[in-house]
């Protein structure tokens, strides 16, 4: 039985959407007739999902959502943990959505559960949705006999991932916002009211203050040149995509990253949290250790620090210790280092990494707020600087015309 996406007419001539499951589409459309329904488009679910994924689609809404992910997969943990079948839970999680291109996709994994394939297979199918980590991380678990304990070790890292992102979110929203507003007040100000004060001034005919000079060709620059602006903005930040594509540039740029004051910080503890929070997740999942560490260097977005942990796995493979080999990188911070040494030794690499990843994220959060605390009052200065000269530029050759009557 597969899953099919419908699109209908009701008795009213209204359209509506849903998801089904048919042996086939033509059963589904004469199930939809017996209804009273007019089926108007019916196509498998998972032929959509697929055309996503390889890039033959644009639909990027039937992308499952970091919460919708965080959802199912408690959902799916509660469910198998009560030894629901696989099959069932995958139905009662479905039904539980309100979104259709999640419930779609649910129910194309469950089709494909269905036809003898396992669930990690099955979700190997939706890359856009489901990473790496997780199709590992849940094979490991049905291996192991242990997948509700898995999705649950998994349903509490991806809550962490996504309340750290959508702290960061919500901390940065509100200085973003009040800086465009700012820019774009000073902006008009300078577009529509400005240029008429300085007429007025330039027909006294008297000398200008260099604050006036700056302001008005600062003025004029942006009035007739506006355009020239924005394609040079857009044409650098091309260049910089383009730049950053290439793998040697992208490189070199990701090593220095580290040598930079306080982003240094952050990209460090940033990568070693995720490196170690994979690593716990599957480890603790019954993973080998060697593939372990394949998996988690992907999940690191520094190029660099990425293919610096491959050459560590090589040397974990050949007989080194995991502490040895990650000090051998050479950007870890000291703490995840003694504490994956102490796991080594007491036989709780996992949950030491565990530990670590947790200290490591906090580290992350507590230095971002801080930025986005100092932001805030820097930006309100820089502003107040610009008003500033404004007000001066303005002001000084009014109070020069005064001085002369």
């Amino acid at each position: 039985m597969a899953a099919f996406e419908y699109v209908v007419l009701d008795a009213k001539g209204k359209q509506n959407k849903g998801v089904m499951e048919a042996d086939s589409a033509r059963q589904l459309r004469q199930m939809l007739r017996d209804k009273g329904l007019m089926p108007l488009e019916v196509s498998p679910a998972t032929e959509r999902h697929k055309r996503q994924n390889t890039g033959m689609g644009f639909n990027f809404s039937r992308r499952m959502s970091a919460l919708d992910r965080v959802l199912f997969t408690r959902q799916l943990a509660t469910l198998i943990g009560s030894s629901l079948p696989i099959e069932e839970a995958l139905s009662a999680v479905a039904q539980q959505t309100e979104k259709q291109h999640v419930s779609a996709l649910i129910l194309g994994i469950r089709s494909k559960v269905l036809e003898g394939h396992s669930l990690a297979s099955s979700l190997r199918e939706y890359t856009h949705s489901f990473s790496q980590l997780y199709c590992s991380s849940v094979a490991a678990g049905e291996q192991s006999g242990y997948l509700d304990r898995v999705l649950e070790n998994l349903a509490d890292y991806l809550e962490r991932q996504f309340e750290s992102t959508r702290n960061v979110e919500m901390a940065l929203f509100y200085p973003v916002a009040l800086l465009f507003l700012a820019f774009a007040i000073v902006g008009a100000l300078m577009v529509y009211v400005i240029p008429d004060m300085i007429s007025v001034i330039e027909d006294t005919g008297q000398t200008l203050p260099w604050f006036t000079v700056l302001l008005i060709a600062m003025t004029d620059t942006l009035r007739d040149y506006w355009w020239a602006l924005l394609g040079g903005v857009a044409i650098n930040v091309m260049l910089i995509r383009w730049a950053l594509s290439q793998p040697n540039i992208r490189i070199s740029w990701d090593h220095k990253k580290f040598s930079l004051p306080l982003f240094g910080r952050i990209a460090r503890s940033a990568n070693a949290a995720r490196y170690a929070n994979t690593l716990s997740i599957l480890t603790s999942a019954g993973v080998p250790l060697v593939e372990a560490m394949n998996i988690a260097s992907e999940v690191v977005s520094n190029t660099w620090l990425r293919r610096r942990l491959v050459e560590a796995t090589q040397t974990v493979s050949e007989g080194m210790s995991l502490k040895v080999a990650l000090d051998n990188v050479g950007q870890f911070p000291p703490m995840l280092l003694h504490m994956v040494g102490s796991g080594e030794q007491s036989g709780e690499l996992d949950a030491m990494l565990g530990r670590v990843a947790t200290y490591q994220q906090a580290e992350v959060e507590r230095i971002v707020s801080t930025v986005v605390k100092l932001f805030e009052p820097l930006m309100l200065l820089i502003m107040g600087a610009v008003v500033l000269f404004i007000v001066m530029a303005v002001l000084l050759p009014i109070l020069s015309m005064n001085q002369l009557v």
